[in-house]
């Protein structure tokens, strides 16, 4: 008898940082309506995994799809995409015998194409088309503690506002990223907010605060579409661009014929088992 009670398997991966724990639902058969407490649990500090979310991969019934995920962040809330966890998701439903190099998954955005790069300077990195952008507007006015400021924005897959700064070194990113993702604007569902210096017209610095994690993360894929989406529209960058994130990774962002595609590092850092009665779970 195991004394520790019921376990399940899981995958720790990493893309730039922003680390996400990862369940192979074919096996363990997590049912939607409790995923919400399994990412709560499970990305917790001290008592859990701990992660920024939490992404269960699962058979689709679209023929057109090769899998589907369920993606959650660290406070329970089902998120819509995640621009980093999609390069992880692709990675391992290869390595695990999912889906081939380059394939295509289900996410609450839509369809995300993933291709695992094999060969060349670039061979484990992976490069995903997000959604096609929905809602770009620039040079929207607010107002902070009373101060005007010039944010613009864009929803490529899950919402981001844009702001451009001078220096992002000396930012207080969850100070003002608190005030700006709660803002009346972009009630009641909020938003994510990206800081971004322009280095050169293929070169930024990218410091995120994210929706659901609440706080500064490492970096952020549909993110780093967003800033280099509205730079590309203000004629600050040309179509690629390189944004160094917070953990000091590198992602690439392509805007090719109004496709948006975004290439960067997946690594899987750990797999486990994790016990299910200590975390109160079924």
């Amino acid at each position: 008898m195991n004394i520790f009670g019921t376990s399940v398997p899981f995958y720790k991966m990493q893309g730039c940082g922003n680390d996400f724990v990862v369940i192979d639902n074919r096996e363990a058969k997590i049912d939607a309506s409790v995923m919400d407490m399994w990412a709560e649990k499970l990305c917790a500090r001290a008592f859990g995994v701990y992660a920024d979310g939490i992404f269960f991969l699962d058979t689709s019934d679209d023929p057109a799809l090769d899998y589907r995920w369920h993606f959650y962040n660290s406070d329970g809330s089902r998120a819509e995409m995640c621009g980093n966890a999609s390069r992880c998701a692709g990675k391992l439903a290869h390595a695990i015998g999912l889906a081939p190099a380059e394939h295509t998954f289900g996410t609450d955005a839509g369809p995300i194409t993933a291709k695992v790069l094999l060969d060349g300077p670039d061979a484990g990195r992976v490069k995903v088309q997000l959604t096609p952008p929905v809602g770009l507007e620039t040079n929207i006015k607010i107002n902070i503690d009373g101060e005007p400021l010039t944010i613009h924005f864009a929803d490529t897959g899950v919402p981001h506002v844009v702001v451009f700064v001078d220096d992002i070194d000396t930012l207080d990113v969850v100070a003002l990223g608190a005030k700006i993702r709660y803002h009346d604007h972009f009630a009641p569902a909020g938003t994510n907010v990206n800081f971004a210096q322009v280095k050169d017209e293929n070169t930024m610095l990218l410091r995120t605060y994210e929706r659901g994690v609440e706080a500064e993360t490492y970096a952020c894929g549909t993110g780093a579409a967003a800033v280099q989406l509205v730079a590309n529209t203000l004629n600050l960058t040309e179509g690629r661009a390189d944004l160094t994130t917070t953990g000091g990774e590198v992602l690439t962002i392509f805007l090719e014929d109004g496709n948006v595609f975004l290439q960067g590092a997946a690594e899987l850092t750990f797999k486990g088992e994790v016990y299910l009665e200590p975390l109160g779970l079924i």
